[in-house]
């Protein structure tokens, strides 16, 4: 057998699979598409899953590819055996709803034996245990005996993940000799040891589930096949472990070259050797899918790993920078099939540099402080290092949770992760309070702030809504970066940019920036010091990096809008300064595609009349389509042309003033119509006070008018159909309703005052005479504090002078109202202090002015007992 190399191995099997009509597709980027399950893509089937759920169409219904993947389950394994690794080059073969089992099995047995020339004796199917199918397959059409073919259960053998489509699996396993084998008598294929290697797995999808256990035939099967190019690598080159395969080994030479050291001479520095080779390829990898080192995320997955390496250096006797130098072995042995790593070169050297130099500054003393906790704790006899000491090697000097536990954890010590947590989202909360109290900019204050002096942009959006440009700086939320990745939010800087950036009321541009590798939606544009202008937003697809040639493109259809808006503003102005006089000056504006907001100097409500003539005014001149013409000049030759300009602004030597036709001049730097006329048509919705002597209009343009009157037109026809009318008829029925309403309500007043009197009854035999004056205390039922306020008004005639207080429950509630009159008041008689001093027995509170009070409760139950106690409070009145 030949023993073929790992770049030979991948293009034999891309070759084969071309040769049976697959579309060959280069590997997808390791940074998931529109996938927010995954951080990173980990299988070959990963990114082809809108393919299997139907969501999109594929390009072909059949498909093979070498898919780059990285998985950290088992990280903290990597180095310690030579089985685990994060990176790993996924061989795929796929079929949506085209081929299924009997010719991936076939393809995958013709492969193996004919193309790659593995001996076929020492290769063994195994099946699902119900899959009858699969096993004929084997046995019927390839020639395998029964006794080499094996059955497993749903554990091994069915690959589901939840709901959703399913399948029972098959996989090829070759016998690598009794030198890798436990020795047991049992061992065989399915056994723990390294002897039975699995090389290739078909997925057979064929059924859906529901969740819940119930399998229901899918109408279209997939096929889903994985073989490990790292795996097949080591069967064919007959070497131990994937670390010994010739891309790897020739990594693993360079380390050791490194660290002046010979690989399997000393266990513990085996692994610090395997953990350094892996980690330099995940990292190269996905430094070159534009994933760079961050506190958050995949950009934290890549620290760990770029910081773990180092550490490891340190273990070896490395000294200085090394991982920068050793990702460029691992660009010359895999650039044949990833050409993208000799061209992002020098970028992922950069990245690597940066991040190796920025953590150098701190390992040492961190390990040196580190060794000092460490001692601590053997000195208490502890095994648990404090969540604020680990806080404090990660936030000071940049350790990882991860390193710092495995560090401890190969002295026998832990950590207490909850407590670190709990410093992490102090941290967080700090910092967010001192944003808020310090900084108007927010997080963004302190990105922005690190942006050299030097860079500046310029503006060329006043003629053109696209042009050409580089990248010169990029930052995400938190940090300067050199690459941005999908999904990630950030700011982009360059030369020069069509977009203009909020300034003088105008809010910034929307719009795109897009380049070969990628596409950044911009959300808004905004200046920053020094002349620079930050596009903010988000890469929605692949990746950018600092130096990147972009083509920046302005939303049009949002820039026209705010235009109309914007010189409507200036219409506005002028026709405000003619209506209500000479005074009026801007005091400030917003203008954005919707809506324009303009507030002035004035000291009045305008009239509807003032208002209905600015409108006019505005909509005259928008008719008479005025070119809108934008000059240079000196400030002082602006102010001699009568240019408004705003008070207290200040303005530069040369200034640009904005001119429609005779009517309109002002200084202004934003962005406009080129003629009057592309506005259409202008709508005052509202007109208030903001301030003293500050006014403030809210008004729309163009379509947004179009729109205004629609929904008004809609909002009428809804009103009407409730009134069982016509539009034309709605004041006629609204006024007829109002008289029927008004009439309706005073015969209602009077139904309730003649109920509040039935409820009463007869009274007057319950008046006694308490200190000379008369008290009459009474009880109804079901009448609000309305109605009582009408009784006591009549019993307080009734009875001349006095004191009336009535009690009433209503849905289970208790009211109380007192009147006391003029003569029982200059007795010493009080309403307010009368209810105040029983409200307490009926659960609740309340008082009032002498002559009249009022309280509320919650215990119906109190009634008796406190009418009875009014008369001792009212006798305390009057003695």
């Amino acid at each position: 057998m030949e023993k073929y190399g790992v770049n030979e191995l991948r293009k034999m099997f891309l070759d084969f699979f071309k040769s049976k009509d697959h579309l060959v597709m280069n590997s997808f980027s390791l940074v998931p598409h529109n996938d927010n399950s995954l951080l990173l893509i980990n299988a070959g089937m990963a990114p082809l899953k809108p393919y299997f759920t139907g969501a999109e169409i594929p390009p072909k219904r059949r498909v093979a590819t070498c898919q780059k993947c990285i998985r950290t389950g088992d990280i903290e394994n990597v180095g310690k055996t030579a089985r685990h690794g994060t990176f790993f080059e996924m061989l795929g073969n796929f079929s949506f709803g085209d081929y299924f089992k009997r010719e991936a099995i076939h393809w995958s047995w013709e492969f193996l034996t004919e193309v790659v020339g593995l001996d076929p004796n020492r290769l063994y199917p195994s099946v699902y245990l119900e899959d009858d199918e699969a096993w004929n397959i084997w046995h019927d059409e390839i020639g395998i005996a029964e006794d080499r073919i094996f059955r497993f259960g749903k554990e091994d053998n069915f690959w589901e993940h939840g709901a959703g489509p399913c399948g029972p699996c098959s996989e090829i396993y070759y016998d690598r000799g009794e030198k890798y084998g436990c020795g047991k008598p049992g061992c065989t294929v399915g056994c723990d040891c390294d002897r039975y290697m699995e090389v290739w797995n078909n997925v057979f999808t064929q059924f859906e589930n529901d969740g819940e256990g119930h399998y229901e035939l899918l109408k279209q099967k997939n096929i889903d096949t994985g073989m490990g190019l790292e795996r097949l690598a080591v069967v064919v080159q007959e070497v131990d472990s994937i670390f010994d395969v010739d891309t790897m080994q020739a990594l693993r030479d360079k380390v050791c070259e490194f660290a002046k050291t010979v690989y399997k001479t000393d266990e513990n520095k085996d692994v610090s050797i395997r953990l350094i080779v892996d980690h330099i390829r995940s990292a190269t990898f996905m430094i070159s899918d534009g994933i760079m080192p961050t506190n958050e995320g995949r950009g934290y997955v890549l620290r760990r790993l770029i910081r773990r390496a180092a550490r490891h250096g340190r273990l070896l006797g490395i000294e200085g920078a090394f991982l920068s130098k050793l990702s460029e072995t691992v660009i010359e042995g895999s650039k044949d099939g990833y050409p993208e790593l000799e061209e992002k070169r020098d970028f992922i050297v950069k990245v690597l540099a940066q991040e190796e130099e920025k953590f150098n500054k701190t390992i040492d003393q961190g390990l040196s402080i580190l060794a000092g906790m460490e001692a601590d704790l053997a000195k208490k006899n502890e095994k648990v290092l404090s969540g604020e000491n680990a806080f404090m090697l990660y936030d000071t000097y940049g350790f990882p949770l991860d390193l710092t536990k495995e560090i401890l954890e190969e002295k026998g010590y832990e950590i207490d992760e909850d407590g670190f947590k709990s410093c992490m989202e102090e941290q967080r909360q700090k910092a967010r309070s001192a944003r808020a109290v310090t900084n108007y900019m927010g997080a963004d204050a302190t990105v922005y702030d690190q942006i050299p002096a030097a860079v500046t942009s310029e503006f060329v959006g006043y003629d053109s809504l696209t042009c050409d440009s580089e990248i010169t700086v990029l930052t995400t939320e938190t940090e300067l970066t050199e690459a941005l990745t999908e999904g990630v939010r950030g700011t982009i800087i360059v030369n020069k940019t069509p977009f203009y950036a909020t300034m003088g009321g105008q809010n910034g541009d929307k719009g795109e920036i897009v380049c070969e590798a990628g596409r950044f939606v911009v959300e808004d544009t905004i200046h920053l010091l020094g002349g620079k202008i930050g596009h903010v937003g988000y890469l929605a697809e692949g990746m950018m990096k600092v130096g990147d040639k972009v083509t920046l493109k302005v939303d049009e259809v949002y820039r026209k809008n705010i235009c109309k808006n914007h010189s409507a503003t200036h219409l506005l102005q002028k026709a405000l300064k003619t209506v209500l006089g000479s005074h009026v000056e801007q005091k400030g504006s917003l203008v954005t595609p919707d809506r324009l907001r303009f507030d002035f100097a004035h000291f009045q409500a305008m009239t509807p009349e003032e208002i209905e003539k600015v409108e006019k005014i505005v909509n005259e001149e928008i008719a008479a389509a005025l070119p809108v013409e934008t000059k240079i000049m000196s400030i002082e030759d602006a102010k001699k042309t009568g240019a408004m300009a705003l008070f207290g602004e200040k303005y530069g030597d040369e200034v640009r003033v904005v001119c429609m036709g005779d009517f309109s001049k002002e200084l202004c730097g934003g962005t406009h119509v080129a003629n009057t006329s592309e506005i259409a048509t202008f709508k005052i919705v509202s007109e208030t006070g903001v301030a003293a002597g500050v006014r403030r209009i809210e008004a729309l343009t163009g379509d947004g008018v179009f729109a205004y009157y629609k929904t008004a037109e809609k909002e009428l026809a809804e009103a009407a159909k409730l009134l069982k009318t016509v539009p034309a008829g709605v004041l006629e029925k609204i006024t007829a309703l109002q008289s029927e309403l008004k009439a309706v309500m005073s015969e209602n007043e009077s139904l309730k005052s003649k109920l509040a009197k039935d409820a009463l009854g007869d009274v007057m035999n319950q008046v006694c005479e308490i200190g000379g004056v008369k008290f009459l205390p009474a009880k109804v039922e079901g009448v609000d504090m309305n109605g009582l306020r009408d009784l006591g008004d009549q019993l307080r005639e009734k009875i001349g002078e006095g004191v009336v207080l009535i009690a009433s429950v209503n849905d289970g509630k208790v009211s109380l109202m007192a009147a006391v009159t003029d003569g029982a008041m200059k007795k010493g008689a009080h309403a307010g202090n009368l209810i105040k001093g029983i409200a307490a027995l009926v659960g609740g509170g309340g008082g009032g002015r002498p002559n009249m009070a009022q309280a509320g409760g919650k215990n119906p139950a109190g009634i008796d007992a406190a009418l009875e106690k009014a008369k001792e409070v009212l006798a305390g009145q009057l003695s």
